[in-house]
């Protein structure tokens, strides 16, 4: 009877009180006695009654909006993966994903369903959100920036800054005088055209070019920092010229911009001597996760609105305001880290794609229905790339650089992205740039971002160059060599652990590469050098414990799935250690409905499917990274399954077929090196039959007696396994047993998985 009173309770209680309810609406009828009630009449059935209820929801301002917003994230998302696995970066695939979306393609083939999804009524609620999602990113550029930099280089980065600026921008002013008569829109002065086209042929895309950087592993070379400080530089004058010529274009005249442009640089006073300082002294005060409460939170954010919301007033973009307020943010990079985090992924994945597609949906390719008009985009494309690329080389060859490093500098500095878009949408919003010639900028944008990695790859190949990130040491190959690839520290160790402990005894004829990827998305410039020193700093306290020399490797990684097979792969690595994953569907209701479909409609699963890899992985209990790395890897893959992994002494070995031999040599490795105990297991009679195991169980038993015993139990009992510290086993024979759902799996230790 105690067990079930909770659930009597909860009876009880629910009949009561909906008797009451019951009984109050009855006597409520009695109160509608001498009122006037209007009764719904219908000659619908109760269907087509529930039909119009649906329709009227479906068109409600906020479900379209969230139609919109699902739609857009799906797009943007397919599109970036492109984009990731053609080595270019996600945010030209986003972009395109707006194009995709817009009249250019959705609007031209369907536009039906583009009336009914992007309704002219709805753009306001979408243009909103993509502002503020706008204000949120423009707030992270500037706290991504590292003023340390610019003053430790600031000599030769404005120099060669400066230089990517006004030589384009003076070709862009050009550019307008033979464009202005039959591309400015009607009313707009010429000063204005020309402005906003000089410095659309002038922006740099600071954070497409750092993670460039970053993911061509030169961060931290001399190149690296010289074109990181440029696009810093390039930045912060860009903007400030921007904010300048906007003034210009809303007062209607120079003169009459001069009272905004002085409110601008009394702002800047005021940000710079007064509210930086104190956001420094809070930012001191609560630099922690523990102590960045709400109401801390709250303060910084007010700086951010009412920064952008003075600058908006002032008359030079709210933008400039949020750009601003990050700018003055305090300098800790661990106090920037949190606060990137909390404002950056609702920024990133819902909010900015919304405004790559409110581009795309300004961006009529359709306009350009005539080869004249063709003709202009390839002259804007050539004078954006020839100012940008050709302003910023020869600077840089002139402050002395050499020319391989001067023609990197040009191609990074000709990266526009997204930063490019912010500027052309600003232009549009005032009336200064044409829906033709907006699409005609909107491409030239596209392919300058485009062409970045391509221009880096010929120019590397011009000069006979290869940006490798792989140490000379490890091309070593008379060495036994361990590449373990972590993602989290704990994980890391004990990848460690077991590479130790095959390769303890070597004398220095082994080497081990412990390696952390991560996504350059989510790394940022500023902070970069710290993170790596903090991922591997526990990694590298058990290296020293066990005394064991390693090399770490630390790589932004735009696909870390194909990055940690590539490095692998070039390193020549006789053993390749990584932890299992996990699938998000793993266990789960959802996991059992859309398994099936997830295999079918996910990319890289239908890669595998048409090229013929998915066979060995049909039913796969790995999650994808685990599926992609085994598949392309050209050397042993072993896959820990960790529960915890202290010792490696007891280890058990099951051989379930004769497939399963070459696990006998890593045993052989524990036992020299480790001295580690070994029992093989033989449940299908394998070993008894086959001579070849047999024999070499013989010779390490031999060198080393009692080190190595059999079993030809089917079932391992709960002792047996409690006693045990690692299982090692064959990747077909552990899928045998998963597919088996042998019992004694729910009691294993940790599982090492090697596919040879």
């Amino acid at each position: 009877m105690q067990k079930h009173k909770n659930s009597i309770f909860y009876v009880v209680l629910i009949a009561v009180f909906s008797a009451v309810i019951y009984w109050f609406l009855n006597q409520g009828k009695f109160l509608e006695e001498g009122r006037t009630i209007v009764e719904k009449t219908s000659d619908k059935s109760d269907w087509a009654e529930f039909l119009d209820s649906m329709q009227h929801s479906l068109q409600h301002p906020l479900a379209i909006l969230l139609a919109q917003i699902i739609t857009i994230i799906l797009v943007a998302r397919f599109f970036g993966w492109i984009c990731r696995k053609i080595g270019q970066p996600s945010v030209i695939g986003e972009i395109i994903a707006g194009i995709v979306l817009g009249p250019s393609l959705l609007g031209m083939y369907f536009p039906e369903f583009s009336g009914i999804l992007f309704a002219k009524a709805s753009l306001g609620n979408l243009q909103f959100l993509s502002q503020i999602g706008l204000i949120l990113f423009m707030f992270v550029i500037g706290m991504e920036l590292d003023l340390k930099v610019l003053k430790n280089k600031a000599h030769e980065a404005v120099v060669i800054s400066h230089a990517s600026i006004i030589f384009p921008f003076t070709l862009g002013i050009g550019l307008a005088y033979f464009l202005y008569q039959t591309f400015a829109p009607e009313g707009v002065e010429f000063m204005s055209f020309a402005l906003f086209m000089g410095i659309a042929m002038s922006i740099t895309a600071f954070p497409v070019l750092a993670r460039i950087v970053q993911e061509r592993g030169i961060q931290k070379t001399r190149l690296g920092n010289i074109v990181i400080t440029c696009a810093a530089a390039d930045d912060i004058t860009a903007w400030c010229i921007l904010a300048a010529v906007i003034a210009i274009v809303k007062a209607g005249s120079f003169v009459s911009s001069l009272y905004i442009i002085a409110m601008a640089v009394a702002y800047v006073f005021l940000m710079i001597m007064v509210v930086k300082p104190f956001l420094k002294r809070v930012g001191d005060l609560y630099s922690s996760r523990k102590t960045l409460s709400k109401p801390v939170v709250a303060i910084f954010f007010l700086t951010l609105i009412i920064s952008a919301y003075v600058t908006e007033v002032i008359g030079i973009h709210a933008l400039f305001g949020a750009f601003m307020a990050g700018v003055i943010m305090p300098e800790s990079a661990k106090f920037r880290s949190i606060f990137i985090e909390k404002v950056e992924d609702i920024a990133l994945i819902v909010l900015l794609p919304l405004f790559f597609v409110f581009t795309g949906l300004r961006t009529e390719i359709g306009l350009l229905d005539d080869i004249y008009l063709w003709k202009v985009t390839g002259l804007i494309i050539a004078v954006a790339v020839t100012g940008k690329f050709l302003g910023s080389a020869l600077a840089a060859k002139f402050v002395g650089q050499n020319w391989r490093d001067s023609l990197v500098i040009g191609a990074l500095m000709n990266t526009r992205g997204l930063m490019e878009l912010i500027v052309l949408n600003i232009g549009y919003e005032l009336g200064v740039l044409s829906p033709a010639i907006f699409t005609m900028l909107v491409l030239m944008a596209l392919l300058t971002t485009f062409m970045t990695g391509p221009a880096l790859d010929l120019i590397n190949l011009i000069f006979k160059t290869q940006n490798s990130i792989i140490p000379e040491s490890i091309t070593n190959k008379s060495k036994y060599k361990i590449l373990l690839s972590f993602a989290v520290p704990e994980r890391g160790i004990s990848l460690l652990k077991i590479a130790n402990s095959l390769v303890k005894k070597q004398n220095g004829n082994a080497l081990i590469t412990t390696m952390h990827l991560s996504s350059s998305n989510e790394l940022h410039g500023f902070d970069a050098g710290h993170y790596e020193q903090e991922i591997f700093k526990p990694i590298v306290n058990e290296a020293e414990n066990l005394d064991q020399k390693i090399v770490t490797l630390f790589k932004a990684s735009v696909d870390i799935d194909s990055d940690v097979t590539e490095i692998a792969n070039q390193g020549e690595f006789d053993l390749l250690l990584i932890g299992l994953g996990q699938s998000i569907f793993e266990g789960t209701l959802l996991g059992r409905v859309l398994g099936y479909t997830t295999r079918i409609i996910n990319p890289d699963r239908l890669i595998d499917k048409l090229s013929g890899k998915e066979g060995l992985f049909e039913n796969s209990p790995f999650d994808e990274r685990t599926r992609h790395i085994i598949a392309y890897s050209k050397m042993p893959v072993g896959i820990l399954v960790d529960k915890n992994l202290e010792e490696i002494d007891q280890i058990f070995m099951p051989l379930f077929s004769a497939e399963d031999k070459f696990l006998i040599e890593y045993a052989q490795k524990l036992i020299h090196n480790n001295d580690s105990q070994i029992t093989v297991l033989d449940p299908a009679g394998e070993i008894k039959n086959n001579s070849e195991i047999k024999e070499s169980i013989r010779s390490i038993e031999q060198i080393a007696p009692n080190h190595i015993t059999m079993s030809s139990e089917k079932t391992m009992s709960k002792e047996f396994l409690e006693k045990q510290d690692l299982m090692i086993i064959s990747l077909d024979s552990w899928k045998k047993l998963v597919d088996s759902q042998s019992v004694w799996l729910n009691n294993t230790p940790s599982v090492l998985i090697i596919k040879p």
